[in-house]
């Protein structure tokens, strides 16, 4: 594909100018290309999907439309005309107006606080109260919330009431776009409902939609039409009334890819570790996932599947409230993190600066922190000469860059910190070692070493499970992959899967192949 090819669009041609439009976009940070050349149509009334794997450069896109960030080539139009702003007011001022999946409130403020907050009406200098009453009651009836909701503090409301409070907030300056990024990751089925009835009447009154979602199964529902980027490029512009679930995966990756993986057959194996029916709340729930020795098994789901609850759950930091996990075949009940590991388990949480690191602390002291009993003697001294050799072997054997293990582990690069978390993990050898986004944020090469760090310790007979939205991860590691979706684990499927089946299965395709 040459870097100007144009993008295909399949819906019916239409005349009258687009409400906005982004031409020949591309942009870089520094060596990474985030958008190589992107294009986006959207009419006025309209509901536009824009989806794409992690990585394909929505968001780098959005950003650009929303201002904040300028393209180094390429341009925005709205209603025909060329659109010039560089910050996200200049945005606003153009009528263009973004929600996020986390709604940005000010939770002990009211809805009417929180709507118009740093762009008070104002008549004569002063606050014009009754204009502003009047305004938040329309804007309230427009997203479908009582009038009396606007006395009402945020903080009480549910998800999906903040959500539309978010939308209303959007629209109090008279937006003619409404970029909404993820909207329904954190709702229900019930809250979904509100919100895309709040979407359906904002297209009726001329607003133009950009929706943004992972839920390919959804969009069906709401959407006219869709966009597809992949690597950076808008790959095609499709009416929705054309498209499956299915086929819209194949356009995110490109085709039907196998990874080159190891090749091991577990299935005859008696279970380590097993998640039966295991249930939390609006979390998850009916939750099944088994383990063999020596097997990698990856528990992968779109954003917000509940998969990393699932991963909190069986660490001990949330506990289940239903169902059961088994190790060794006996019931075992997470208390803490401490309990899960002297039962042979460890984790590698996803959140490395928040939950993995002392970020101002040595690699050697990183390593070590989650063994303090077993390098103290006599339950008085620290071992200092033992903790320095273990350091010294376990940097050497992740292949961690470093001059000394008296670096700070802050100094690192992100795969090389990574790899120094995942040491942790491997000083007192775990029969079940947990990864939940064990390559997030890291370059490739260090992608490929800790993967290949990962099958060798399956090889030795530690029993891995990988928690991943990484689809091409899930593919280059496990042995089996489970596929977790709303909460719940929905099929299976062996060496033989391909990216298009995973997608479709994860995005809601219920035709999805199994092994």
């Amino acid at each position: 594909m040459s870097e100007q090819q144009p993008t295909e669009d399949s819906r019916p041609a239409d005349s009258s100018p687009p409400r906005v439009a982004l031409r020949g976009i591309s942009k870089r940070f520094g060596a990474v290309r985030a958008i190589r050349h992107a294009d986006l149509v959207v009419r006025p009334g309209s509901v536009h999907a824009l989806v794409g794997e992690n990585g394909a450069g929505k968001s780098t896109l959005i950003k650009i439309l929303a201002g904040a960030e300028v393209p180094d080539q390429g341009g925005i139009e709205i209603d025909g005309s060329s659109a010039s702003y560089t910050s996200t007011s200049g945005a606003i001022a153009a009528g263009i107006a973004t929600v996020y999946q986390e709604p940005q409130l000010f939770g002990e403020l009211t809805v009417a606080e929180n709507i118009f907050i740093g762009r008070e009406l104002r008549a004569g200098g002063r606050i014009d109260w009754k204009q502003q009453k009047q305004r938040v009651d329309e804007l309230l009836d427009i997203i479908g919330l009582p009038q009396r909701y606007a006395t009402r503090v945020v903080d009480d409301l549910s998800i999906a009431s903040r959500q539309q409070v978010a939308i209303a907030k959007a629209l109090a300056q008279d937006a003619s776009v409404l970029i909404l990024d993820e909207p329904s990751a954190i709702l229900t089925d019930a809250e979904i409902d509100v919100l895309f009835g709040v979407v359906r009447r904002l297209r009726e009154r001329g607003v133009a939609i950009i929706y943004i979602s992972h839920r390919l199964d959804e969009l069906f529902r709401i959407a006219d039409d869709i966009t597809v980027m992949r690597d950076g490029r808008t790959v095609g512009t499709h009416s929705m009334a054309d498209m499956t679930v299915r086929s819209i995966a194949e356009a995110m990756v490109g085709g039907i890819e196998v990874a080159e993986k190891r090749h091991v057959d577990l299935s005859g194996e008696k279970p380590l570790f097993e998640l039966r029916k295991l249930a939390r709340g609006e979390d998850f729930s009916d939750v099944n996932v088994s383990v063999a020795p020596g097997e990698i098994v990856a528990l992968y789901g779109l954003v917000g599947s509940g998969a990393s609850e699932v991963a909190a759950s069986i660490w001990g930091m949330k506990r289940a409230t239903g169902g059961e996990i088994m190790l060794d075949g006996e019931v075992f009940r997470p208390r803490s993190p401490r309990h899960v590991q002297k039962k042979g388990i460890a984790l590698l949480p996803a959140d490395r600066k928040g939950q993995g690191m002392f970020g101002f602390q040595s690699i050697a002291f990183n390593i070590s922190a989650g063994s303090i009993g077993l390098l103290t003697r006599f339950g008085i001294w620290f071992d200092r000469a033992r903790e320095r050799k273990i350091a010294v072997d376990l940097v050497k054997r992740l292949a961690v860059k470093t001059p000394s293990e008296k670096q700070p582990i802050g100094a690192l690069s992100g795969g090389n910190a990574q790899k120094v978390v995942l040491a942790r993990q491997l000083v007192e050898r775990p029969r079940l070692l947990v990864l939940e986004e064990p390559t997030q944020g890291v370059d490739v090469g260090a992608k490929e070493e800790i993967h290949s760090i990962v099958t060798e310790l399956a090889e030795s007979g530690v029993s891995v499970l990988v928690v991943t939205t990484d689809l091409p991860e899930a593919l280059r590691l496990a042995d089996r992959i489970v596929v977790v979706r709303d909460g719940t684990t929905t099929v299976t499927f062996g060496p033989d899967a391909t990216q298009v089946d995973l997608l479709a299965a994860a995005a809601g395709d219920e035709e999805g192949r199994a092994a």
